[in-house]
């Protein structure tokens, strides 16, 4: 049987690691043609390794693409077009932890690399993906990565957390834009899920974080890989505009996911998290608050 993305093309943004590779996985298996999309080429490569030892053959490919410049992400879409045909579906899902710390602490430095990576890298991609789209006439699917940090208080660092909102706000946005082209702009707001970018190689120090989602599993990047495939397939084609919490009810419970007050680790301390970037992260302790 044909899969729900056969023989669509897409590029998945930070798809070396984490939710992205779990996605470029999922995506093949249902018969798309996939660039693998990121700034970490050896997790990059890893992914088409792991992909053609699955059968993938000449079904998907690897571009290094820096989701902060817009002549890399111009490129990245030229690629994509060039090596597995017309562009139908972008997932732009690359993203770091970004600045934590007091907002007193946060430096304009690290405030700005945030939202160049989180929500720059996000309308770069829909600006590129939907002029190729619109070039070939046949519509499409922008898929972006938000959180559910960005829908309420507590749930992420403050950087991160308006990053996310931002966009939120622009897949709204730009969903109202595109729609008479038959481009269809979603998000995802993932809530815990278990991936480097939030365990960094360590995930038993999150079990209280994980612990706090209702549903009795852990989140995992598949889950949120089978969600971007209903986004991305014509079984949602009358869906746009939209941003699906993939949270195992941890939004609904209401409750802070990283704790209140002196508890929340945010404030214990300062840096930036660069996620599977390949950078390290830097953290200073700070003080105990008051």
């Amino acid at each position: 049987m044909a899969g729900r993305l056969q023989d669509k093309v897409a590029v998945i943004t930070g798809g070396g690691s984490g939710m992205g590779r779990a996605t470029v996985l999922r995506f093949l298996d249902e018969g798309a043609r996939v660039m693998v999309a990121d700034i970490n080429e050896a997790n990059g490569r890893e992914t088409v390794a792991i992909a053609k030892a699955g059968g993938a053959g000449d079904r998907v490919d690897f571009v290094k693409v820096d989701v902060t410049s817009e002549a890399e992400v111009a490129a990245m879409v030229v690629a994509t077009e060039s090596s597995l045909g017309p562009l139908d579906i972008a997932y732009l899902n690359a993203g770091v932890g970004g600045a934590f710390g007091p907002i007193a602490e946060t430096s304009v430095a690290d405030w700005d690399y945030t939202f160049a990576v989180l929500t720059r890298s996000v309308f770069l991609g829909m600006k590129h993906a939907s002029i190729a789209m619109r070039k070939h006439g046949r519509g499409g699917a922008i898929l972006s990565t938000a959180s559910i940090a960005g829908m309420v208080g507590g749930a992420g660092s403050h950087a991160y957390s308006a990053a996310k909102a931002a966009v939120i706000s622009v897949t709204e946005n730009v969903a109202v834009e595109l729609a008479p082209y038959k481009i269809r702009v979603n998000a995802i707001a993932p809530g815990i899920i278990s991936t480097p970018l939030l365990h960094r190689g360590r995930p038993e120090r999150y079990e209280a974080q994980f612990a706090r989602t209702p549903w009795p599993e852990r989140g995992e990047g598949e889950h949120i890989a089978a969600a971007a495939v209903f986004l991305c397939s014509d079984d949602a084609r009358f869906v746009t505009g939209e941003t699906m919490r993939v949270d195992g009810g941890i939004l609904a419970q209401g409750i802070a996911v990283w704790g209140a007050g002196k508890d929340n680790p945010f404030l214990r301390t300062a840096g930036v998290n660069h996620g599977s970037t390949g950078t390290p992260m830097t953290v200073r302790t700070l003080d105990p608050p008051a």
